[in-house]
């Protein structure tokens, strides 16, 4: 069996400015200069003072030049002197003493800005990404952003300490250029032949580079999205209950092996650049020494400016100058990171609030679809079309109709999880688009069919409704929701950890801490999608006891499955395709012998445990 990398995706996100993960090496430069900005934001005190620390350093470090000059100098016959040996000694050790202090501080600077730069990197990613709406999630695969927040984030710290290593070394490459040329100016023209080199092998290194990075934030992204859905429980209950644990291991190995190979090109390039840059560094220090002995023969130089350029300025400028380079390269092999997490950032949010949106307060719940169209991307057919449904404060409305009629579309439509392309819905007249999301989801509460719990504690899972909740509160809400012999049952109680996704728990349970979370949230608008089916009998009377306590004063959409719920409605919506079919009470629809009453014929009477059609 052969497996095909998958390559990384997101939903179509690049905004003003944004730089496509597939861009072109030589369109990097205004991601580089962006990135190069996003460190100087709100941190240009703390980045001035590197600065500062930065040419000390590299001033006192320079300052050995003048202390090697003058020691090989006073050595030299015929006018020979240990005299001022030792003081130029002592005045060696005190710069370098000093210089250490200044690099010790700016260390310190280095560290905490680096971890402050990194930490509002990931809050701004997290923010945007919690910030979109339902549709997003729908159209790219949680590793792909979970990718995006760990694997491309550290790389673009790792280019943090690239850029201080730019820095830094075009400080000191610019303090031996000034300090050569004071010495002796020839030498000092001669040893800046290698700088064109440099610059022709780093033009000539940004295209494989840029490639081979790339290829590896690719395979990692490919890697972290296959891991977290086949470990995930259910992904690992999935491949169990088929026996594709071979499988499986045959892909990953196929992921793992064209990660390695992707690492091993960028590892193999980085190295041949490295190489390049060895030479070039090189190059210089042999042709000053040439050229150095040359002048000293002839009387042009004395022997200290040639041992001060040779063993500290050459050699000292040669290695920045290398050091240079490959901090560039390791900047320009940072920019598919830095591209990859633009494009998040840069990405248009389609479901926000209005500039002028207002709060809802205390809300009636009364809920208006007036010609309500949405259709999903690439779906020819819309999911509701010209909907039209009036819900009064306080009713229990019942949504029946076959798989794919729009039940759920419609009900998603009420907290803007997805926004019509045409019509309103309106919550006590507002259109939900004038008002803000958060009030929006303060007045709306959801119980779902598969009831997500997170992987922590029992009290935990209900207090992420209203973490403010008393003890009292917590019990009100377990006995109205039918919990307390779940809870009084489990080894310690409310604080027992329920596992990924509540897997201590059955279904039935789990519906019901569903339903106690909502009742803490205490929203005068309720929406129920199938929340009760797929329940055995017992757990059916259970969850059926805690609604009709959920259900008490609440406008409430439930999508219907059980009778029970059905008979219970004020009033009853059948979809079918899109479109309302008929609408009513039950006794109203059956007596009307249309669609709900062919449904009730062939479902209904056989008892009150059937299900409605989904």
């Amino acid at each position: 069996m052969t497996w095909r990398v998958a390559s990384s995706s997101l939903p179509s996100v690049a905004g003003n400015g944004s730089s496509p993960v597939g861009q072109s090496p030589g369109d990097t430069a205004s991601t580089v200069r962006r990135s190069l900005r996003y460190y100087l934001r709100s941190h240009r005190p703390r980045l001035a003072a590197i600065a500062v620390c930065t040419v000390t350093q590299s001033v006192v470090g320079l300052a050995p030049v003048l202390v090697v000059k003058a020691f090989v100098d006073d050595l030299q016959p015929p006018h020979a002197s240990f005299d001022n040996l030792g003081l130029l000694v002592l005045v060696a050790a005190g710069l370098v003493a000093a210089g250490g202090l200044v690099g010790v501080l700016r260390t310190w600077l280095v560290l905490t800005l680096r971890t402050s730069v990194i930490a509002d990197l990931r809050q701004e990613i997290a923010g945007r990404l919690l910030g979109q709406s339902v549709a997003y999630y729908t159209d790219c695969r949680g590793g792909e952003l979970m990718s995006r927040m760990l694997n491309d984030v550290s790389v673009v710290e790792s280019m943090f300490d690239s850029v201080l290593s730019v820095a830094t070394n075009a400080v000191t490459v610019l303090g031996c250029v000034v300090a050569m040329f004071l010495l002796e100016w020839h030498l000092a023209s001669l040893t800046l032949l290698i700088v064109p080199l440099l610059v022709l092998s780093l033009r000539r290194a940004r295209r494989p580079v840029y490639r081979t990075r790339n290829e590896v934030q690719e395979r990692l992204a490919a890697i972290t999205s296959h891991l977290q859905d086949s470990l995930s429980l259910s992904g690992i209950m999935l491949i169990k209950s088929f026996v594709r644990e071979d499988d499986e291991r045959r892909r990953i190995a196929a992921l793992t092996t064209s990660l390695q190979r992707s690492q091993v090109d960028a590892g193999m390039t980085a190295s041949w650049v490295g190489l390049g840059l060895s030479v070039i560094a090189f190059v210089g220090p042999a042709a000053l020494l040439l050229a150095g002995a040359w002048l000293l023969l002839h009387g042009y130089v004395t022997f200290g400016t040639l041992a001060a350029f040779v063993t500290v300025l050459g050699l000292r400028f040669a290695a920045s100058v290398s050091a240079l380079g490959t901090g560039i390269v390791t900047v320009i092999g940072a920019q598919p990171a830095w591209s990859r997490i633009f494009e998040i950032l840069d990405g248009s949010v389609e479901i926000s609030d209005l500039p002028d949106a207002v709060t809802l307060e205390a809300a009636r719940g009364a809920v208006q679809f007036d010609s309500v169209t949405f259709s999903y991307p690439g779906r020819s057919q819309p999911a509701v079309h010209e909907v039209s449904i009036d819900v009064a404060p306080g009713q229990l409305v019942a949504l029946v109709g076959p798989s794919g009629a729009g039940k759920t579309t419609l009900c998603s439509l009420v907290p803007r999880f997805y926004d019509p392309q045409q019509g309103v819905v309106r919550i006590d007249g507002h259109d939900v688009r004038t008002v803000t999301l958060a009030s929006l989801g303060h007045v709306s509460g959801m119980v779902l069919q598969d009831t997500y719990l997170f992987h922590g504690t029992l009290r935990d899972n209900l207090l992420y409704a209203r973490p403010d909740a008393t003890n009292d509160d917590l019990d009100i809400a377990c006995s109205d929701a039918q919990l307390r012999d779940v809870v009084g049952a489990l080894p310690e109680g409310l604080d027992t950890v329920v596992g990924e996704r509540g897997h201590r728990l059955s279904g039935g349970e789990k519906q019901r801490v569903a339903i106690a979370r909502v009742m803490l949230k205490d929203p005068p608008i309720l929406i129920l999608d199938e929340a009760t089916s797929h329940l055995d009998s017992v757990s059916e009377h259970l969850v059926q006891k805690a609604l009709t306590r959920l259900f008490g004063g609440r406008t409430s959409l439930v999508i219907a499955h059980r009778l029970s719920t059905v008979l219970a409605a004020d009033l009853i919506i059948v979809l079918d395709r899109g479109h309302v079919v008929e609408q009513g009470s039950h006794g109203e629809l059956v007596g009307a012998g249309g669609p709900y009453s062919v449904l009730y014929e062939m479902q209904f009477r056989h008892g009150p445990g059937q299900a409605v059609p989904a």
